[in-house]
């Protein structure tokens, strides 16, 4: 999977985070983010930059999801490594986000936080030129590219606030397993459908070339998203993936999340769903 990354125990973060990572977690504050201060990009970091979005934007048209799109515009990123700061001033205007700097993983707790509070948390380095088409931990490319030209939309922007509230209570009462999935397959590898056909939107499709390729092939099943069947799903983190789910529009993420919480409980005790596996009332898309 090149492009991408590959956490050591889910995507949304470890209760207790795994040893010899690289960011520095020495400089974390309580909160996990990192404190604001410029930081030095060299020649070789701008330049690994623009070749990872170069050639992402060659395979992003009749790809992308169009307001993925947009946002990517008029977040102007393509020419060099983003400067959290400007992009956060782009944000707050368009829907109240903010972006804030961190070592890299964060633990559940403090993910959630920052999600509840309108923050997302941006890793603060970037990989290395022979890394391009792989790299074990999420860096800024994954994480600005992949997740933060969607928060330029409002429905979507709302629905990960209430992601990360939901997370809150979900960490307090043992139920990040179903929880993990949602955001695995909704945020990461999202699908959605527009007038000219399916488009990605998930972060860790659009920040890889293989994924990208193949999320929009003839090769994996792609089904009606359904929250109880997303809930029971589990995934692979070292392949690409064999199931994507599709939604109409971002509002229905948000509307999701305001039933998920009354749902985790039930995903929990039910027999999980093995990946690529099939379900009764599985409903495939197109």
């Amino acid at each position: 999977m090149d492009g991408t990354t590959k956490p050591a125990t889910g995507i949304i973060g470890t209760e207790t985070l795994p040893r010899g990572l690289r960011g520095d977690y020495d400089r974390a504050q309580p909160d996990g983010t990192l404190p604001d201060a410029a930081v030095e990009r060299s020649a070789a970091d701008h330049a690994t930059w623009r070749a990872l979005v170069t050639r992402q934007r060659g395979i992003f048209p009749g790809r992308a999801a169009s307001a993925w799109l947009e946002g990517l515009d008029c977040l102007r990123c393509d020419e060099a490594v983003p400067d959290l700061s400007n992009a956060s001033e782009i944000l707050e205007g368009a829907t109240g986000w903010r972006l804030v700097p961190c070592p890299g993983l964060l633990p559940d707790a403090q993910f959630f936080a920052l999600l509840a509070k309108r923050c997302f948390p941006v890793t603060e380095w970037i990989r290395r030129p022979e890394e391009l088409d792989y790299i074990v931990e999420p860096d800024i490319f994954h994480d600005f590219l992949g997740h933060v030209p969607l928060l330029t939309n409002r429905h979507y922007a709302d629905f990960l606030e209430a992601y990360g509230q939901l997370g809150l209570q979900a960490e307090r009462r043992g139920q990040l397993a179903p929880l993990a999935r949602f955001y695995w397959f909704m945020v990461e590898f999202g699908l959605i459908a527009e007038r000219d056909g399916l488009r990605a939107y998930g972060a860790g499709i659009l920040s890889s070339r293989t994924e990208t390729l193949h999320a929009l092939s003839a090769a994996p099943r792609r089904l009606r998203f359904d929250l109880r069947r997303v809930l029971r799903s589990t995934y692979r983190i070292d392949e690409v993936q064999p199931v994507y789910f599709v939604i109409e529009d971002y509002a229905e993420l948000y509307d999701a999340v305001g039933s998920a919480a009354g749902l985790l409980d039930e995903a929990m005790s039910a027999s999980p769903i093995p990946p690529g596996g099939q379900a009764s009332g599985d409903r495939g898309w197109g």
